[in-house]
């Protein structure tokens, strides 16, 4: 209990220290009636407390953490089962590493351009992009942990003469759970990441947009104050994460 007060209390000084940084930059670089007041800690707490009132703020982010969840559930679909055969066949993995390896390293969005052309604007293509962005931690964590499994776990259903079926669902699923939750936990890092610049392809509703509506309107304070809102949203999916990951691991 002592331990997890002590993490509270250095968490919290060092994000009060984080906007203290904003304080001084803003104060140090900018001038205080000029553009850069707008940027000020205290305009966008204040326009972020406009915001948290409005109803049309509460649907971007609905229709933002909607496309996460599409885009994760995609991810999931394809990557576990690929990484269950990657994991158990070493041929496959020898086969399919240097491809998946050269396609993870290739950046999400730069897809972007070919993607619209394919599927014009819209969800689809932010949902392809995000599934892309996704697949990699989750498949790599997936045939991580079959790799990693007990061979006496495999060596124990065989002797009970376990059919494939039965050994998928009694050991190696059970088995890799907790480095599926890790590739998820990463995913939704870089789901977070890619989400805003994708909702800037066009689309009418989402954080993204809502980003650049607020720029067009030269309303900086409220620009910052989604920054903002999109950093605490992040943070509470991560410790999400976190937490199943957590409960996983103990269970």
């Amino acid at each position: 209990m002592r331990r997890h007060v002590v993490h509270a209390v250095l968490g919290s000084a060092g994000l009060a220290g984080l906007l203290l940084l904003w304080w001084a930059g803003v104060q140090t670089f900018g001038e205080a009636d000029g553009l850069s007041a707008r940027f000020s800690p205290q305009a966008t707490l204040a326009s972020l407390l406009e915001l948290l009132g409005d109803a049309e703020v509460y649907g971007h982010i609905g229709v933002s953490l909607k496309r996460i969840l599409v885009g994760l559930a995609l991810a999931l679909l394809i990557g576990v089962p690929l990484g269950l055969l990657v994991g158990s066949y070493r041929y496959l993995e020898a086969a399919t590493t240097p491809a998946f390896q050269f396609l993870r390293m290739i950046s999400p969005l730069s897809w972007m351009p070919v993607v619209v052309m394919l599927m014009g604007v819209g969800d689809q293509p932010i949902y392809f992009l995000l599934a892309f962005a996704a697949l990699w931690p989750i498949l790599l964590n997936t045939a991580a942990g079959v790799r990693q499994l007990d061979p006496r776990w495999l060596q124990l259903s065989r002797s009970l003469s376990a059919t494939r079926w039965e050994t998928l669902r009694k050991v190696i699923i059970p088995g890799v759970i907790g480095h599926v939750l890790t590739g998820v936990r990463l995913a939704i890092g870089i789901l977070w990441i890619v989400l805003v610049p994708c909702e800037m392809l066009g689309v009418s509703a989402g954080l993204g947009y809502f980003i650049l509506d607020t720029r067009d309107r030269l309303a900086y304070s409220e620009l910052m104050a989604m920054v903002l809102l999109i950093g605490v949203l992040g943070f509470m999916l991560d410790a999400l994460a976190r937490a199943l990951h957590r409960r996983w691991v103990h269970a």
